[in-house]
Formats: C-alpha cells, sequence, structure tokens
C-alpha cells in the first residue's frame, strides 16, 4: 500500500489500554484520525501487512468497511433488519474493491495456498452479470415469444425451448432460491465457481438495539443477503473471509479481520503469563532506552521482559523470582523468543535482591494478585517490595506496577505526605492544591484511573518514589491499576502513615 492510499482500520484493545493504542499507532504507523472510542481505536495509514502486525497493544485488526452512527430503533424487527442489511449489502463491485484490498493489506496477494484466482474471477463475472441482467432476461423472453410463436405456426410439433437458454434462465431464477447454498449445488460450472468464495458473518450488539433484536437474527439475515447478493457460500467453521458487525449506541461498525489470529497472540511465548498487550504498556511506560538496565524482581513466567526486550532490544534485563517453576517456564519463553542474550534470570526473594544499590535504570513487575500467586498475609511484606525496589533504582529511573484494586487501597497506608521532606513538593508548593488527576500516556490529564483518590495522586509517595501515573485498565474478569513513580532522589528512610499493610 502506498503513502498516497491510506486505508481506514481499527483495532480493539482491552479495557483502559486505548490510550496506549491510540500513540502506538500514531508513533508506529504515522496514524491520523485517529479516534478512540471504549474497547476500539480507528485511525487512517498507509502502512503494509509487515507494519500493522507490529501493533502490540492491540487485540485484533480490522479493515474498516463502515461506521455510522446508531441505527434508530424500532418495535419494528422487519424494518430494522432492513436497515442493519443496508449497512453491508453493496453491489458485486464493491466487494471486488474490498477484497482485493483485503487480500494485500493481510498478506494473502500472490500466495498458491489461499484463494485461487477463480475466486475473485467469480465476483467480477457476478457483478457483469448482474448488470446485464435485465438484457439477458428480455433475450430470454424474445426467445419464449419465438418459440411459441412458431408453435402455434406448427400446432403438431412438440414446442421445447433451447436447453442452452433454459440452463440461462436455470441459473438466474434459482440463485437467490437457497439461503445457504452449499458448495456444488447446481450443474452449472460458473454456478459452482460464483458459490466457492466461502464467508462468515461475526455479529455484536449492545444497548438499545440488542433488546429487540439478537446477534444471531441480525447475522442470519446479513448473512442470507450476502448469499443472494454475491452468490457466495457460508461457512461456519473456516471461511475464507469473515466480516464483522457491531451495533450498539455508540455507532455502527462493519470490518473484515486483517489476520486470522489476535496481534496478542505472540507466538514468541511457549507458556502465556500475564496478557501479552497489558506487559508492554507497562513497559512502554518505563521510559526504556539503549543501554538501559531493567529489572523485574518478580518475573513469573517473564512476560514483562520479553515484550520489553523485543520492542527495545538495546537494553539489558533481568528478572527475579523465588518459584523454581516460574523461572523454569520463563527461561522455556526467552529461548522460545531466541533471547537468551538480552534477558538475565535469577532465584532471589523480592524482599533482598543480590543486586547492588542503585545499579538499574528501571523497575517493571506484576505484584501477584491472581488465584495461583498471590503476596502472602506478611504485614511487611509490601513495604520490603517497594523498600528494595526503590534501592536498587537509580535516582530518576521509573517504578512501573501492576496491583489489583484491592492491593491500591491497602498501599495507601504504606504512603506519607509529600509535603513533610519531599524534595520534590518544596520545589512545587502549588502541588497540593492542583487538582489531582492520572496522566494518559501522552501525558496529558486523564480520567483513567477512575477511583484513585485525589490525596494519593497529588501529595503522597514512597520514600523517594514520587507518583507519575495511574492507568486504569482491564484484565478480564477483574480490574487493575498501572502505577508509575519515579525516584527523586537517595533512598531514604520508611515511614508507615494509618493503617499498616495486612493482606488478606
Amino acid at each position: 500500500m502506498s503513502s498516497a492510499e491510506p486505508g481506514r482500520f481499527f483495532c480493539t484493545a482491552g479495557r483502559g489500554l486505548e490510550p496506549f493504542l491510540a500513540r502506538e499507532v500514531r508513533a508506529r504507523l504515522g496514524a491520523t484520525e485517529v479516534d478512540c472510542v471504549t474497547g476500539k481505536v480507528f485511525f487512517r495509514a498507509a502502512a503494509g501487512p509487515g507494519e500493522l502486525r507490529k501493533l502490540r497493544s492491540g487485540e485484533r485488526l480490522f479493515l474498516l468497511l463502515k461506521k455510522h452512527s446508531p441505527l434508530p430503533v424500532s418495535r419494528n424487527k422487519g424494518k430494522m433488519l432492513h436497515e442493519i442489511k443496508s449497512l453491508v449489502i453493496e453491489e458485486p463491485e464493491y466487494w471486488l474493491d474490498i477484497i482485493s484490498l483485503w487480500r494485500k493489506l493481510s498478506g494473502h496477494e500472490g500466495k498458491t495456498d489461499d484463494f485461487s484466482q477463480e475466486n475473485t474471477l467469480a465476483l467480477k463475472r457476478k457483478s457483469e452479470e448482474e448488470t446485464n441482467t435485465a438484457s439477458k432476461r428480455q433475450k430470454t423472453g424474445q426467445v419464449r415469444a419465438i418459440v411459441s410463436k412458431e408453435c402455434q405456426v406448427e400446432a403438431g410439433e412438440r414446442c421445447v425451448a433451447p436447453e442452452r437458454v433454459r440452463g440461462q434462465e436455470y441459473w438466474i431464477e434459482s440463485k437467490t432460491s437457497s439461503e445457504f447454498p452449499s458448495k456444488g449445488s447446481g450443474e452449472n460450472p460458473t454456478a459452482d465457481e460464483k458459490l466457492s468464495f466461502s464467508f462468515r458473518v461475526s455479529c455484536r450488539c449492545s444497548g438499545a438495539i440488542a433488546k429487540i433484536l439478537t446477534s444471531q437474527e441480525i447475522g442470519r439475515a446479513i448473512g442470507v443477503a450476502l448469499v443472494k447478493q454475491c452468490g457466495w457460500r457460508a461457512d461456519l467453521r473456516d471461511p475464507d473471509i469473515e466480516i464483522f458487525v457491531h451495533l450498539n449506541d455508540i455507532h455502527s461498525v462493519v470490518g473484515i479481520p486483517l489476520f486470522r489470529l489476535p496481534l496478542a497472540n505472540r507466538e514468541y511465548i511457549r507458556t502465556a503469563g500475564l496478557r501479552s498487550t497489558v506487559a508492554w504498556a507497562m513497559a512502554s511506560l518505563a521510559e526504556i532506552s539503549a543501554g538501559a538496565l531493567v529489572l523485574d524482581p518478580m518475573c513469573g513466567l517473564g512476560t514483562i521482559l520479553l515484550e520489553a526486550a523485543k520492542e527495545w532490544p538495546e537494553a539489558c534485563y533481568w528478572g527475579a523470582d523465588i518459584s523454581d517453576s516460574q523461572l523454569e517456564g520463563a527461561d522455556g519463553n526467552i529461548r522460545t523468543a531466541g533471547l537468551m542474550d538480552k534477558i538475565e534470570l535469577l532465584k532471589a526473594s523480592v524482599k533482598a535482591l543480590p543486586l547492588p544499590s542503585e545499579s538499574f535504570d528501571s523497575v517493571i513487575s506484576d505484584i501477584p494478585f491472581g488465584k495461583k500467586f498471590k503476596i502472602t498475609n506478611d504485614a511487611q511484606l509490601l513495604p520490603d517490595i517497594l523498600q528494595e525496589m526503590e534501592r536498587v533504582l537509580r535516582v530518576g529511573g521509573t517504578v512501573v506496577l501492576l496491583l489489583s484494586q484491592d492491593l491500591r487501597k491497602r498501599m495507601d497506608g504504606l504512603t506519607k505526605c509529600a509535603g513533610s521532606d519531599s524534595p520534590e513538593a518544596a520545589a512545587d508548593g502549588d502541588s497540593e492544591a492542583a487538582p489531582a488527576k492520572s496522566r494518559s500516556v501522552d501525558g496529558n490529564s486523564s480520567s483513567l484511573a477512575r477511583g484513585v483518590g485525589e490525596s494519593f495522586l497529588s501529595s503522597r509517595h514512597f520514600g523517594s518514589l514520587v507518583p507519575d501515573g495511574v492507568y486504569a485498565v482491564s484484565l478480564g474478569k477483574m480490574d487493575a491499576f498501572i502505577h508509575k513513580y519515579r525516584k527523586v532522589s537517595a533512598a531514604g528512610k520508611w515511614e508507615l502513615s494509618g493503617t499498616v499493610l495486612k493482606e488478606t
């Protein structure tokens, strides 16, 4: 795709990761017309399949076909289905252009194991025959009239229309007779070619429209219309192409997935741990530069280290964990990714790291809070973890942590007022009076961290670690918070204010 022909796309994202994805498409693809909504980012970019596959904070990438305002809702199902079908149904020439573009962007062009040339030509022939349908029927009628006249002249002879004409008439009349015709139906080989292109409709609807119609009803109506309009064959298991329709109270969207597998499926991760998109987002906040030393002191299966090393290969990475099984899994992932020379592993407790003080530029960690692995009930564990992270971090370095909502609330007990002895607070006397807002990935104020107390963001810190942003993200069944801190001075004495943290 040339720079003169930018395509329109949208990419799905986990809740809270939309700003990260918006920044990424701008930086990586030079995207324009970037628009964020819940769960999606729309954009325009002149990019090929190789560039598009490099997106790391998105889930599934689509070629955008239609984006309209929400459909009007009425109690008349038939009327609503007609409105929905009008979103998708177009002349065959439209689909011919769309599929040609989709093949280029998805990397199918020129491959012998994908769609055959006949599939594309079938759509073209379909388009031409649609255009000439009226003239064909007129010719058929003329033949019938001639035959009828001859029969009247020679009443004693049997009247039979020419077989060729009957064959044409059969296809014209029968092409819309079946809702979902199977491949090979009919004796005419041209008909078989037309039906050889398979498709599937994936529909999601929510909001007001979901109270009237189900996704199944909408998907079936669109599928039937496409079979009739384009002569395609429905295949729910292994289609050549998938058509995605999402209808809600915000917009009506139609798109085609560019790749069969989601972008979030990393081929270099053998054993999955933390969601790769969240791990990449955390690493992107750590300000990793060439030659930097990066530590994950509770690395688990090493997902954060893998995402960081793939994106910023000029840095050096260290991972520590107390669990042999986790380290074994991390080692397998590192070998699969071919990053043995980039990532070092060591068995160590996060409370007592065998590493020099002020030796790392960034510390990134997912504090365990899941069902399989989580911090213990030791009341002093979190203070020890944070103090050790602070100790090994250089002044000016960053700490990026992933915390559950419960851990975030409990960590408030470890904070102290920055106005008491913080050098940063002394330098900025207005900091406490300023309204507290979390920063977005673009550096602007954001409401991403809903539920985060103002005092926590504006006037609290851990020792020499000063808050530098909070980002609410979804981990599927639970919400979590990415906290970013910056070390502003040499590590000092720790204090506890309020209730001492106790893990339950």
